[in-house]
């Protein structure tokens, strides 16, 4: 009898135990500063952090960060190097003074408070499609102003506001070799595909996902030193249009649902992670000044 109790209590321990873990995005959520290390990410991009987080300067001559307010201009330093690059690039396209900038990660990553499954290891970075006309917005005019959707009938195609621009931004971010890949909406690959001329290689990177119409996101490999880091599998072989293609095809008319068997379980509610679901750098990366 005292062996049931005993075991039902330890049972009843871990259970509590569990529960009382804070989740990590609290944790990660409340560092106002990157960590005091060497720059490093930790893990996969839905599920890491970055040490030694480098902040992406508010303004720059080809940039701005928006939405001050979350704290998310920071990441790896190629992350940091690219934003540049790249918005140096569009500051040479007609109509652009360079990039707004979004979400990249918080200054030691890992799981954010709102928004994101994804951006934990300062390797993400989300791009406004709202071509800059000014780069002194203040930070009030930065929390307010919006990005300009680019998508039409539901993202089957895009919309008047797209421009061979936006094309050649998104060409140039695909050609780059620290980019993984680059998510948007279907229309736009779909447009993307056939407008591409010449070389067609770079077209694998750009993936059609769900939103990503008023901003797209870049997703750059891991460092080629970061041996805690773990890549996304690489994208299909060829150029993606004929799939993407399909998804457009599919907005415009909706394959007929599969009937929903009545006896199946419901599916779990999505669990917050907590700090030991995480690689376990991650902690040394809270911990540091």
């Amino acid at each position: 009898m005292k062996w049931i109790i005993a075991s039902l209590c330890a049972g009843l321990c871990l259970i509590g135990a569990a529960q009382a873990a804070p989740a990590a995005k609290q944790l990660f959520g409340a560092k106002a500063e990157a960590s005091a290390q060497k720059p490093a990410p930790f893990g996969s991009y839905a599920k890491g952090c970055v040490a030694g987080a480098v902040e992406l300067p508010e303004t720059g001559p080809t940039w701005q960060a928006m939405r001050l307010s979350r704290n998310r201009n920071w990441g790896h330093p190629d992350a940091v190097d690219f934003v540049q690059d790249l918005s140096r690039f569009a500051a040479r396209q007609r109509g652009w003074k360079g990039l707004y900038i979004g979400d990249i990660s918080q200054p030691r990553g890992g799981p954010m408070l709102s928004g994101h499954r994804s951006h934990q290891v300062g390797l993400d970075i989300d791009i406004w499609m709202r071509p800059p006309d000014r780069l002194n917005l203040s930070r009030s005019q930065r929390e307010n102003i919006s990005s300009v959707s680019m998508r039409r009938a539901k993202g089957a195609f895009v919309n008047s506001s797209w421009s061979k621009q936006h094309h050649a931004i998104l060409r140039a971010a695909a050609k780059d070799k620290r980019v993984a890949r680059i998510f948007v909406f279907p229309g736009a690959k779909v447009q993307m595909c056939k407008d591409a001329k010449g070389d067609r290689r770079w077209l694998r990177k750009i993936r059609p996902w769900w939103g990503h119409h008023y901003h797209f996101h870049v997703r750059l490999n891991c460092p080629k030193d970061a041996r805690g880091c773990v890549n996304q599998a690489a994208p299909p072989k060829g150029d993606g249009c004929d799939a993407a293609q399909e998804w457009a095809n599919n907005i415009l008319n909706p394959p007929k649902p599969k009937p929903v068997d009545p006896n199946a379980p419901k599916p779990k509610p999505r669990r917050d992670y907590t700090l030991s679901d995480l690689p376990q750098q991650c902690a040394a990366v809270l911990r540091s000044n």
